[in-house]
C-alpha cells in the first residue's frame, strides 16, 4: 500500500510546488507592473482597489511615503 502511494504523493507534492513558485512569480510581476507604472496603478484602483491598498500599504511598511498621494493628486488633477 506504501509503495502505491509514493508516485502520487511526488505529484501532488510536485503540483504543490509549481502552483506556488507561479503564485510567488505572479506576485513579483505585480508588483513589479505596480512600482513602474502610475497607469497601472488607476487600472488597478478601479478594478482591484484592495490589491492597490495591499501595494500602498507594504511600500509605506518600507518606509517609502508619498506615493499615494502623488497617484491622488494626478488623478484628480486629470479629471479635472
Amino acid at each position: 500500500m506504501a509503495r502505491t502511494m509514493e508516485p502520487l504523493a511526488k505529484k501532488i507534492f510536485k503540483g504543490v510546488l509549481v502552483a506556488e513558485l507561479m503564485g510567488i512569480f505572479g506576485a513579483y510581476f505585480l508588483f513589479n507592473k505596480m512600482n513602474t507604472s502610475q497607469d497601472f496603478r488607476q487600472t488597478m484602483s478601479k478594478k482591484f482597489p484592495f490589491i492597490l491598498e495591499v501595494y500602498y500599504k507594504s511600500i509605506e511598511q518600507s518606509g517609502m511615503y508619498g506615493t499615494r498621494e502623488q497617484d491622488q493628486e494626478k488623478w484628480l488633477g486629470s479629471k479635472n
